[in-house]
């Protein structure tokens, strides 16, 4: 069995969806929270309900691909003691444009909300968990990775590139239990905008998109967040530079 009690994770994403209701599930655990995402004020109010649950949690809003944000992140989280690792589930879709309709500015935000900030999380995070002798570092990964979905090409190619540095991370910092999660399909922001999607490929999304909810096989996030915490509290370990499922485990 893993403890989490009194261990200090960072959480990024943390202001909404999936990353709020795993940031109140992790509290529940007793687990000390450094939270991120760009939304301050709603990551002030998931930090406060954090707080009501009798851990330390903090908010720390901006970009996470910015170094000086994943730096200050891990650093707090090293202050507050028996810093554990991070989760990082921010993520952008951009869903509906053809993959040539994104400007290089949409194109980069889903890839550095992505990649670049996983890359900025362990730069920071990995040399003092090594340090201590190990830790947990659990990227959220998607289905998305292995397929080309029209009208979410960037996200695909962001979420491949992430689960591979997890991967990575598993080759050269054993110690450091990395882990893909991928939370199963969840009534998100990311599927409001998918179903209502614009652009060359967003009817070929809405065909995918829709059906789910409208069929009802929709986890909430708090089913969502709940089935990686139970995850992290069994054995962890034995999934280190391996994909873990929520609909498999």
């Amino acid at each position: 069995m893993t403890l989490l009690r009194n261990k200090t994770l960072v959480l990024t994403g943390a202001s909404r969806g999936i990353g709020k209701a795993l940031a109140l599930e992790l509290a529940k655990e007793g687990v000390n929270l450094v939270l991120g995402a760009r939304s301050e004020d709603k990551l002030r109010e998931t930090s406060k309900l954090c707080r009501e649950q009798g851990v330390k949690a903090v908010a720390i809003s901006g970009d996470v691909s910015s170094s000086n944000v994943a730096l200050e992140l891990v650093q707090v989280g090293i202050e507050f003691g028996d810093f554990y690792g991070f989760i990082h589930a921010a993520g952008v879709l951009a869903p509906g444009p053809a993959i040539w309709e994104l400007n290089k500015t949409r194109f980069r935000e889903v890839m550095d909300s992505s990649v670049t900030a996983a890359h900025q999380l362990i730069r920071h995070a990995v040399p003092h968990l090594l340090w201590r002798g190990g830790g947990l570092a659990v990227f959220f990964g998607s289905g998305a990775a292995e397929r080309a979905q029209p009208g979410i090409g960037a996200y695909c190619a962001a979420k491949a590139a992430e689960e591979h540095m997890a991967r990575q991370l598993a080759a050269e910092a054993p110690p450091v239990t990395s882990i893909i999660w991928r939370p199963g399909v969840v009534e998100t922001r990311m599927q409001v905008d998918a179903r209502n999607s614009e652009g060359h490929s967003a009817e070929q999304l809405k065909a995918v998109f829709r059906p789910w909810k409208e069929e009802g096989i929709l986890l909430t996030p708090e089913e969502s967040a709940r089935g990686l915490v139970d995850f992290l509290k069994d054995d962890p370990g034995k999934y280190n530079g391996k994909v873990a499922d929520i609909r498999k485990i």
